[in-house]
């Protein structure tokens, strides 16, 4: 396999060989001592592991008796699924993915080579159009529509007031991930805007941030449980927490949703909580009116869109005032209800970008983080700040980089490619890495020098050829996939070809519709070469297992002019061992198909004059005049004139023609015809002398009928002449 690296020190990501902790459990229900184990590939993402006893320590046992259990045997193979990152991705799933992710990664090369050429014409940089990212994201969009569809709106969060979190299936890691690649190395027209990016990133993918520690979403998830049973919901601190919480995350529509919940909205309380009431509104109308910098807003989304950053600062001012205005107002002391007091000014201070505040609603790293760039921070730019950042509230909150996806976020933000490329193939697999390189390389020329450089220690290629040749291996190792790995072998400039030819010559050829789909394979890469081997694989495994014709016809088509005179030689050799009418049958449509021009000098030639020797001697016999007969004489002549008309032929000739001489209008040879034909005669009875001699199909009495007529046949002719 390319890529093999020899020394661990060259490796382009060191492994370390101490492991602390066991990578992966296997039952295999084999007592101990385990003598030795082998591990080896199984379809699709299946290890066949084998665990094997000392033979000297199982007979000791005594355990080679049929009474023993399965544990007392010397050994044990059990199959080992990988692939469980994703255990939310069904196997039907993931190859949908694979098949629908294939036009959308043949079209972005299609447009590289495009870009690549124009490049090469006007010499310019590496993309002659500093467009390149718009194409990329195009790509992006594609692949992350058919990971999953995007979160959709549920008519019962209107109809059902105390529904506020839509029920929705848990949401794929895979595609939260690619999002986070597209938001930090594609989108470029969104990045200015890039804490309300990842605002809306966080509202769909909150729910897969830790499987251990508490969340937004969680919380949101416990409080909504509850909402239908509480019946003074204000006196619940869980509902200011969850409030907060919310709020925090800057999911606007929950927080304005849930404050609207509020028990002085109803309507037997308006007039003994009116004050209350008008502060609660406040705050809602205060959250809803949030300066938000981003392009646009999604439907039933709150806040101001402000698309420039003038514009943002001068709205986030004037806002900010407006909070500062109500936090120093005279109306809380008129408000008695002291959780609402409490919470509502919690509001307030998280809206002002208290970072005690905020830290406090937050329970995951990655939500303060948001959090602190939504309120504190809304400028932000640069990695260096933000992985800074990222590594302080991971440092707060205590929180370990357990899950792949914060890793990988941990990699981007360190703008670490390296990190991001082994995390995408450690975390979410071959498909991921072999995709995802073209986001790294939008408008990255640093990450385009080092994924498309040629490594010595990957054998001569590229980290991007690298993962793709990993990613056609595991396509190839399942039958319903290795026809999408010819795609991906030809975008690897080095040993792309090699590998597909080998592909495509280990496919099995015994049915015509795999053959068809190798050609058709070829022919949609402008694969001729592969092409015509691939056909000629398949008319020799046709030829060998008696498939004659089909064998002759993938030869000719794969014009294999070599094969085709040594099969046009075996027959000649075949049909000449036995000469008879039925053996000829038998062959006159091998004959038919492989042409007169093919194998001349083999002697196919003369099977086809053979042939219309016969043809024109059929229609003497079943009645056709005398025109007949005489065409069927010169092709007579023309075959005892051959060179190529082996001797063994003459006599069953002269033969087939013994009625022809004796025909009755006329003698169909003159004299000097008659002559020849005794004079071949004559050769073939000295011939009939020697050991090498075969013995032909004919009754002992064909001679002397021959001579006879022959000798009749010129008598006739003298008197013609």
């Amino acid at each position: 396999m390319p890529g093999r690296l020899s020394e661990p020190e060259s490796a382009l990501i060191p492994l370390s060989t101490e492991v602390d902790v066991p990578l992966y459990h296997i039952r295999l229900g084999v007592k101990p001592p385990i003598f030795r184990v082998f591990i080896s590939w199984s379809r699709g993402n299946v290890l066949q592991v084998a665990c094997i006893r000392p033979l000297e320590d199982h007979l000791a046992r005594g355990e080679g008796n049929e009474t023993s259990d399965d544990a007392g045997l010397g050994g044990k193979v059990v199959e080992v699924k990988l692939g469980a990152s994703n255990p939310n991705i069904s196997e039907a799933q993931r190859r949908r993915i694979i098949y629908d992710s294939v036009p959308p990664f043949v079209l972005l090369q299609s447009r590289r080579k495009a870009f690549l050429t124009m490049s090469r014409m006007s010499s310019s940089s590496s993309h002659p159009s500093t467009d390149w990212w718009k194409q990329v994201l195009e790509y992006s969009r594609s692949i992350s529509e058919l990971l999953g569809s995007s979160k959709l709106s549920s008519k019962s969060v209107i109809e059902d007031p105390m529904i506020v979190l839509e029920p929705v299936e848990k949401p794929s890691s895979l595609k939260a991930a690619w999002q986070l690649m597209e938001i930090f190395y594609v989108d470029k027209h969104y990045f200015s805007w890039l804490p309300e990016r990842l605002v809306d990133w966080l509202a769909d993918y909150d729910a897969i941030l830790s499987e251990t520690q508490m969340t937004v979403h969680s919380k949101l998830v416990k409080l909504q449980e509850k909402l239908v049973n509480l019946q003074v919901i204000e006196n619940e601190p869980e509902y200011w927490e969850g409030l907060s919480s919310v709020l925090t995350v800057g999911w606007l529509d929950v927080a304005v949703k849930l404050l609207r919940l509020h028990g002085s909205y109803q309507l037997n309380q308006l007039d003994s909580r009116e004050t209350e009431n008008g502060l609660v509104e406040t705050v809602a109308v205060l959250v809803s009116t949030m300066p938000r910098l981003r392009h646009d807003l999604p439907v039933r989304k709150l806040g101001q869109c402000l698309k420039t950053k003038p514009d943002f600062i001068k709205a986030w001012e004037k806002w900010r005032g407006q909070i500062t205005k109500l936090d120093c107002s005279a109306f809380w002391v008129q408000c008695s209800h002291r959780p609402t007091r409490e919470g509502l000014r919690n509001l307030l201070q998280i809206m002002l970008g208290n970072f005690n505040s905020i830290s406090t609603a937050c329970f995951h790293w990655m939500e303060l983080f948001i959090s602190h760039v939504l309120y504190i921070r809304p400028l932000t730019v640069g990695f260096e700040e933000m992985h800074g950042l990222a590594l302080k509230f991971m440092r707060l909150k205590s929180s370990s980089i357990s899950n792949g996806l914060m890793r990988l976020l941990i990699g981007i933000l360190g703008e670490n490619t390296e990190v991001v490329m082994a995390e995408c193939s450690k975390s979410f697999g071959p498909w991921m890495v072999a995709h995802s390189a073209e986001l790294l390389t939008a408008d990255n020329n640093q990450n385009e020098i080092l994924l498309h450089e040629e490594r010595y220690n990957l054998g001569g290629i590229s980290i991007v050829e690298l993962h793709r040749l990993v990613y056609c291996q595991v396509l190839t190792s399942h039958p319903l996939t290795w026809q999408v790995a010819p795609t991906y072998l030809v975008s690897c400039p080095k040993q792309g070809l090699g590998l597909l030819e080998i592909l495509l010559s280990k496919q099995p050829v015994q049915n015509y519709p795999m053959i068809l789909k190798n050609l058709e394979i070829c022919q949609l890469n402008e694969l001729y070469g592969i092409s015509s081997f691939v056909k000629k694989i398949a008319g020799m495994h046709q030829w060998k297992h008696g498939r004659k014709g089909s064998g002759v016809y993938w030869l000719q088509e794969a014009r294999d002019e070599a094969r085709l005179n040594r099969i046009a030689q075996q027959l000649f050799e075949c049909i000449g061992r036995s000469i008879s009418d039925e053996t000829f049958k038998q062959w006159e449509g091998l004959i038919e198909l492989l042409g007169s021009d093919v194998g001349t000098a083999g002697g196919v030639g003369f099977l086809h004059r053979y042939r219309d020797f016969k043809r024109s001697l059929r229609q003497v016999k079943n009645g056709r005049p005398t025109r007949a007969a005489r065409q069927t004489v010169e092709s007579l002549i023309q075959l005892m004139k051959s060179p190529y008309t082996p001797q063994r032929f003459w006599l069953p000739l002269l033969h087939d023609v013994v009625e022809l001489l004796n025909w009755k209008d006329q003698p169909l040879l003159n004299v000097s015809e008659t002559n020849f034909l005794l004079k071949k005669l004559q050769e073939l009875s000295m011939a009939q002398l020697c050991r090498e001699f075969s013995e032909t199909y004919l009754p002992p009495e064909a001679l002397t009928e021959i001579r006879l007529a022959l000798a009749t046949n010129l008598s006739r002719a003298f008197l013609e002449e």
